[in-house]
């Protein structure tokens, strides 16, 4: 029973330590999920970027008129115009972590 409860724990803690460690840091988040629309210096002068007009997040204007809030609720749920799927949600594949360093990755664009 004790062998049983060891095994049961170190798993536990070893699933655990897993999870922390596949966190991706923003920059490969960005490079793997953000990059090919909104390019990999955040100009979105990509093909699909300049077709859906994306913003500039190098622009200090731009950054200014975006809220964190809103950033967040874009990269979690995606966004949609006119009821179509321009971007989708990223929740299913980033925790509120990994979101919220990807806001604060997007901040360091600005010039």
């Amino acid at each position: 029973m004790k062998t049983t409860a060891k095994i049961a724990l170190t798993s536990l803690v070893l699933s655990l330590g897993t999870g922390v460690a596949l966190a991706a840091p923003a920059a490969d988040n960005w490079d793997n999920l953000c990059a090919s629309c909104h390019g990999v210096d955040g100009k979105a002068q990509t093909k699909t970027g300049k077709k859906l007009k994306l913003r500039d997040y190098t622009d200090a204007k731009v950054q200014a008129e975006l809220t964190d809030a809103a950033m967040i609720q874009a990269t979690a749920g995606g966004v949609k115009i006119d009821g179509k799927e321009k971007m989708k949600g990223y929740k299913a594949q980033l925790s509120s972590d990994e979101i919220n360093d990807l806001v604060a990755y997007i901040r360091k664009f600005k010039v």
